[in-house]
């Protein structure tokens, strides 16, 4: 009886704490687990309960920590860009030309896009492209992070014709809108099936079409993929 006794009050804190306030969930996991799932389904086609399985949490806990799906979903964007695909930022800021930065972008795109660990393509190229009426702030906000980037590029593209990178008749918005055009493109083809090595093909030739433009004869060359 004294054996019994000890087992219930040894049990009882126990059953006390599961039937009070859950545990907290490790937030920045759980954001990561739905950037993939919003990545791999699209906004529309991730439902919350694909949402929650995937970040180990309740929908309760989910409208508590994030408000509502649609704010998780930019919340996630933002988490896409300053970690898995922060490597474009990356590569402008500290590549010392621009062509040099270009290439680097393009291969790093097609390592990343290819990767057997996460979803195929970006999160962001290929977002909410198309969407339901109701949806439409949504689009816009990723239309934006799109010109963005896009007005990212031809920032650097300007400071290469200064710096010597590229001649000085440069059209730098044309080139910036064909960088981005081959980075969409490079995405989709990654999530119909493209392989590593079919997409470090389309970075060959974008390089040789960006080394036109060079300069003082300062050429990029592709890395050598192993």
């Amino acid at each position: 009886m004294d054996n019994s006794r000890a087992i219930v009050v040894i049990n009882a804190p126990q059953t006390a704490r599961a039937r009070g306030r859950p545990r907290a969930f490790a937030r920045d996991k759980a954001l990561y687990a739905a950037a993939l799932t919003f990545w791999r389904l699209g906004y529309e086609g991730a439902s919350i309960v694909d949402l929650t399985a995937a970040m180990g949490i309740t929908a309760q806990s989910l409208y508590a920590a994030f408000g509502s799906k649609a704010a998780l979903y930019e919340e996630a964007l933002d988490a896409y860009q300053t970690s898995i695909g922060a490597y474009t930022a990356r590569a402008l800021a500290e590549e010392p030309t621009a062509i040099g930065a270009f290439v680097r972008i393009l291969t790093e795109s097609a390592l990343e896009f290819t990767r057997s660990d996460q979803p195929k393509g970006c999160m962001i190229s290929t977002a909410t492209l198309a969407c339901a009426e109701e949806h439409r702030p949504l689009a816009l906000k990723v239309a934006a992070l799109r010109s963005d980037t896009l007005a990212a590029f031809e920032a650097r593209l300007e400071r290469g014709i200064v710096q010597g990178d590229l001649e000085p008749d440069a059209d730098t918005g044309a080139l910036a809108r064909f960088m981005g055009a081959i980075i969409q493109g490079m995405s989709v083809q990654a999530q119909d099936g493209a392989s590593q090595s079919d997409l470090m093909q389309i970075v060959q030739i974008a390089q040789a079409e960006l080394s036109r433009h060079g300069h003082r004869d300062r050429k990029a060359t592709v890395p050598v993929i192993t």
